[in-house]
């Protein structure tokens, strides 16, 4: 398993210490405002065993993301097999940080990191990034990182119900395409 490296940041498997701070962000409802319903404690460790069965099995997925001078864990980011149901197939690119890593160009940098390894490792021809129409903040990162939308591939999540969180969009990068 690939452990990424940036400037800053330190993309790697997780750990027990992660488990904390990462229910804290599911328990976060700014954290959680794209993404639906609050998750409680056995949730959110639920969902990190999934992601460390995910890797074990592909050898990619969603790593915790630290602080290289700190160690200070704070959130995700990686590449993961687009959900059975949607409207289209791929590998999709995402990441989720804590409030306190806001506003400092770490989902940026993380997800930099994460095209590399997708288009250099596994040889990806394309990589998608997906969230709710209402994600500016998440959009502008997809952008920065040189990925482009086109409104006809906009789509309403089958597994959301009416409202708020339904709206999606679709972006998209080649690996031709990159810088």
């Amino acid at each position: 398993m690939a452990e990424l490296q940036t400037d800053r940041l330190v993309l790697r498997r997780w750990r027990d210490s992660d488990l904390e701070p990462w229910a804290a962000m599911n328990a976060d409802p700014e954290v959680r405002e794209h993404l639906g319903d609050l998750l409680t404690r056995e949730q959110s460790d639920a969902s990190v065993a999934r992601f460390q069965a995910e890797f074990d099995e592909r050898g990619y997925g969603w790593w915790a993301v630290q602080v290289r001078t700190t160690g200070e864990f704070i959130g995700f980011a990686g590449l993961d097999p687009v959900d059975d149901g949607m409207p289209f197939e791929g590998v999709e690119i995402g990441w989720r940080l804590a409030r306190s890593a806001w506003g400092h160009g770490y989902a940026t940098e993380a997800a930099r990191a994460s095209l590399a390894f997708g288009f250099e490792t596994l040889e990806l021809s394309e990589i998608l990034a997906v969230t709710t129409a209402t994600n500016l903040r998440s959009q502008a990162v997809m952008r920065r990182i040189g990925m482009t939308r086109d409104p006809a591939d906009d789509f309403d999540d089958p597994t959301e119900p009416e409202g708020p969180l339904r709206p999606n969009v679709l972006y998209r990068i080649e690996r031709s395409a990159r810088a």
